[in-house]
């Protein structure tokens, strides 16, 4: 079977489904094609930062994120090592007043977003295939997708291919775009609980304290997805049927008032470890292809930009797709240099977090009892989990 469309996204994850929403509602011809039938929960981003809401409101995306279950949060507190327990919380920062008319950033489960996203590209005209195992992709001037649903083979001609299928982009390497990479500097896993109803709803932590970094981040009706960093030399530590357990054990912090009620919530997931390091495309994209999100570079998720990042990257790659109909590589330099820009800045940001926040040597725990005692409190809560990423890509 050959057809032909507009625009052939690979991936209908938060990318796709966005991308494929807002060119299906300018009129374009547009395909989404995603592998899965269903959202699995793994550990993804489900944390939107103010630009990121922004980036969410100029697309016409974010009172759909809000009917999806979007919570807002109000504070951000960073207990950890050699800073008072109860002074911590007192001096939480507030999120709400930090950008002018967004209401702080926004959480959502993955899932759940990106099966809002996809079901908006669709109900805005964009045709969505699920289920789908995509082959081949050719670029150049006539760029094609060739994917598999069920025993049906089928082929479809683009004017442009998306690349919006995450790290292993088979997009990126189809378009032989090479992809660069810092050195692995600690692991990153996750953890989605409920029953935390003790914990405040308005309330997000970023800290260390022993061997992790911790982080909580609310979604509301007592639902919290938990992450930890820890050391390279632990690569087995959240392995095992217990795994759950012994990650939920990490929680009980002394450093941290109310950590009970995190862990003892129930655990509605199973926590997946991921290496930290950055990745980027110097050229995020070639003849008849372009790559958004994950697909065209990560950041270290421990300052939890990667959503923000896709949502801008959807709002860009559509604003030139719908200024003109000269779909030329050249279009896409502009995009390239500014993401670039973005990245190199958010690397610098996540570089230092990962310093002071996962490392865990005597002398790293030295560095940060040093570090705070200089800084003051507040000082610190503004670092803390990258908020200065904010006015650093704003």
């Amino acid at each position: 079977m050959n057809d032909q469309v507009d625009v052939a996204i690979v991936g209908g994850g938060i990318g796709g489904g966005a991308l494929g929403t807002a060119l299906a509602r300018a009129g374009l011809k547009t395909l989404v094609l995603e592998k899965t039938t269903t959202y699995p929960d793994l550990v993804r981003g489900e944390w939107i930062a103010h630009w990121g809401v922004i980036e969410a409101q100029r697309l016409g995306l974010y009172e759909t994120l809000l009917a999806a279950g979007g919570h807002h949060l109000g504070r951000h507190a960073g207990p950890g090592e050699g800073i008072d327990p109860g002074a911590a919380l007192a001096a939480a920062v507030d999120l709400t007043g930090l950008v002018p008319g967004i209401a702080g950033p926004l959480c959502i489960r993955h899932p759940v977003a990106c099966q809002a996203l996809t079901d908006a590209a669709g109900a805005a005209g964009a045709a969505v295939e699920r289920g789908v195992r995509v082959t081949a992709v050719r670029t150049g001037e006539a760029p094609t997708v060739t994917y598999w649903r069920g025993d049906v083979e089928r082929e479809v001609q683009a004017r442009l291919v998306i690349g919006a299928d995450g790290r292993n982009s088979m997009v990126r390497r189809a378009a032989g775009i090479e992809e660069l990479r810092d050195p692995t500097h600690h692991l990153f896993s996750g953890l989605l609980v409920e029953n935390a109803h003790g914990w405040p709803e308005d309330l997000q932590v970023a800290g260390t304290e022993g061997d992790v970094n911790f982080l909580a981040f609310p979604q509301g009706d007592g639902r919290v997805r938990l992450y930890l960093g820890y050391a390279l030399a632990q690569k087995t530590r959240l392995t095992g049927p217990d795994a759950p357990a012994r990650f939920l054990a990490a929680f009980r912090l002394q450093s941290l008032p109310g950590s009970e009620h995190l862990a003892n919530a129930t655990p509605v997931s199973d926590p997946h470890s991921y290496p930290n390091e950055d990745t980027w495309t110097a050229q995020p994209y070639a003849a008849g292809v372009v790559l958004i999100g994950d697909a065209a570079g990560h950041n270290d998720p421990i300052i939890g930009q990667g959503l923000s990042i896709t949502l801008r990257d959807v709002r860009r790659v559509a604003d030139l797709l719908l200024s003109g109909d000269e779909w030329r590589p050249a279009l896409f330099e502009g995009y390239a240099a500014e993401r670039g820009e973005d990245l190199r800045r958010l690397r610098f940001v996540a570089s230092l977090v990962a310093a002071l926040e996962s490392e865990f040597t005597p002398e790293a725990h030295a560095r940060r009892l040093a570090f705070h005692a200089r800084r003051g409190l507040r000082q610190i809560k503004s670092v803390s989990f990258g908020l200065c990423a904010i006015s650093s890509v704003h």
